[in-house]
């Protein structure tokens, strides 16, 4: 496993190794005691995640605002657009923004530190996304910063013109950063 950074510090991409043959491939797709090594952090993950989507589905922006989840996401069928936002009011990144594509054929795990807000835009027909939680989902802390908010100006893909994702309504009523409850 390699560990690459992304424009967010304390946002990381990891690479596995990946043992291919005819048969097929075999990675880790998680080692507690690599990932520490690599990346200096030692989180227990208490809550595996496994959602389904189709394509232009857009799920988030989610943050839990006092049991912070860290979240280590990957994708096993299909692709992403995955995004982090940084909502933690004392860090120079405040309402910065990352993305990167995961998919089933670049294997990449995306760390998203407790702090940040996540959510994805699949762009495959389906997509699979399995995800570690560092803390368990606890709906009364679960907050939702509006996925189009000017203020962050996330640039999501779009494939022909104006993006009209597919959105639950709690994620239609995501709250703007200006207004949202955020880490200190």
């Amino acid at each position: 496993m390699r560990l690459l950074n992304t424009d967010m510090p304390g946002v990381l991409i990891l690479e596995p190794q990946v043992f291919g043959d005819a048969r097929g491939f075999f990675f880790e797709s998680f080692n507690r005691r690599r990932f520490r090594e690599l990346t200096g952090i030692d989180l227990e993950f208490v809550q595996d995640n496994h959602s389904r989507s189709g394509q232009g589905v857009l799920r988030g922006l989610h943050y839990q605002i006092r049991r912070t989840q860290g979240k280590l996401v990957r994708v096993v069928v299909g692709e992403i657009f995955d995004v982090a936002v940084d909502l933690r009011a004392g860090s120079p990144n405040f309402g910065r923004w990352v993305g990167i594509v995961l998919s089933a054929d670049n294997q990449r795990t995306l760390w998203v530190p407790p702090g940040f807000a996540h959510g994805f835009l699949v762009l495959s027909t389906t997509a699979d996304v399995l995800y570690k939680a560092t803390e368990y989902y606890a709906p009364e802390d679960e907050r939702t910063l509006l996925w189009n908010d000017p203020d962050i100006g996330i640039v999501w893909p779009q494939s022909n013109g104006e993006l009209q994702p597919i959105l639950s309504a709690k994620d239609r009523a995501g709250t703007p950063l200006r207004l949202a409850e955020v880490f200190p």
